[in-house]
């Protein structure tokens, strides 16, 4: 009974963090207008939280991603374009906060790398299956090997 009571204490205690950090994570911004509020929304799903690694501002409840979705809400408050917003940002935290970063000699090996290491696999594989030995299937025993073989089958 002692432990039912206590996994039941440990099971309310997860929920009620649980509970609180989601309700911490909810931002009240009030917008002038549905426009605003839904480039608020792509500008905050498009920017990569710079502590978390897989997760944009939206998503993330790291303490810098809230005061970046402040600031993007400050940006587009001021009237600033989304390609301002998001140039600010780069300038601040460079181009890891894009989840989809500009083409550039500094991001070549991110947007083509996985297709050069595709071409050097099929390169690979074809090398591999064009020398591998072939088994020739019509060679025939010499009659020294078939009585050898004979032997083993009898002794076995």
């Amino acid at each position: 009974m002692k432990i039912l009571s206590s996994l039941l204490a440990l099971t309310i205690g997860v929920t009620l963090i649980v509970l609180s950090q989601a309700a911490q994570s909810a931002d009240t911004y009030v917008f002038d207008d549905p426009v605003t509020e839904t480039r608020y929304k792509a500008l905050v799903k498009e920017l990569r939280c710079p502590k978390c690694q897989n997760q944009n501002l939206a998503d993330s409840n790291a303490p810098i991603a809230k005061d970046l979705r402040r600031e993007v809400y400050q940006l587009l408050q001021e009237g600033k374009a989304d390609k301002e917003i998001v140039d600010f940002m780069v300038d601040r935290y460079g181009e890891f906060v894009l989840y989809r970063p500009k083409v550039s000699s500094l991001t070549y090996v991110l947007w083509f790398g996985p297709l050069v290491l595709l071409v050097i696999g099929i390169i690979v594989m074809i090398l591999i299956v064009r020398n591998k030995p072939t088994i020739d299937r019509s060679a025939k025993l010499s009659t020294q090997q078939k009585s050898k073989l004979d032997q083993i089958l009898k002794d076995k």
